[in-house]
């Protein structure tokens, strides 16, 4: 006959929680670590890419109004979390308006696919971070600001659509895009340093 198992002491628990808990908050860490080094040249690539993915234009451009301002005193952070998302949202918006079907055909495709491909793969490195970081904090992130990200790309996109996607809106929208990589490399270089 079989003996039962002697009841473990409650402070055996304790330390195995505290082991596991230990563990869980080590991954965290790790998980976002990997991201520091791909910070330092992630903008700078992206803009270079940008670069060349939209050489000068045949033509010059008329003066477009757009009304797509944005305030981006919004975006100062020493947040690390909230930097991340910030980003993540900000990359996603990127990634939406820049895989149109309809950019202009001067456009070097190769270079854009890089360039959508290098977004993506951050995008999914910075989810893995926040997944893991959201086991041990759930920060919300400021409303106002996620809405005011979205509208400014709202604007954008109706910004091409009332410009039938001309190569010349096309390129102000370019233009904003490397706005954003320079913010970017603004929020991840004032958090991770």
């Amino acid at each position: 006959m079989a003996v039962p198992a002697s009841p473990q002491h409650p402070r055996g628990y304790g330390i195995l929680l505290l082991t596991l808990l230990l563990k869980a908050l080590a991954t965290t860490a790790s998980a976002c670590n990997h991201l520091r080094p791909q910070d330092a040249t992630f903008s700078h690539d992206s803009l270079q890419l940008l670069r060349d993915m939209a050489p000068t234009l045949p033509q010059l451009c008329p003066q477009h109004n757009a009304s797509c301002s944005f305030n981006d005193t919004i975006l100062d952070t020493s947040n690390t979390r909230q930097a991340d998302k910030t980003t993540h949202d900000i990359l996603q918006h990127l990634f939406t308006i820049l895989s149109s079907p309809s950019t202009p055909a001067h456009w070097n495709d190769s270079q854009r696919q890089s360039l959508l491909n290098r977004i993506h793969r951050y995008t999914q490195h910075l989810e893995q971070c926040l997944d893991s970081s959201d086991t041990r904090s759930r920060m919300r992130w400021p409303r106002n600001l996620h809405l005011t990200i979205k509208k400014h790309f709202s604007c954008l996109h109706t910004f091409l659509q009332d410009n039938d996607y001309s190569a010349c809106a096309w390129e102000h929208v370019r233009l904003q895009a490397r706005a954003w990589f320079l913010h970017i490399h603004n929020l991840t270089g004032n958090t991770r340093t």
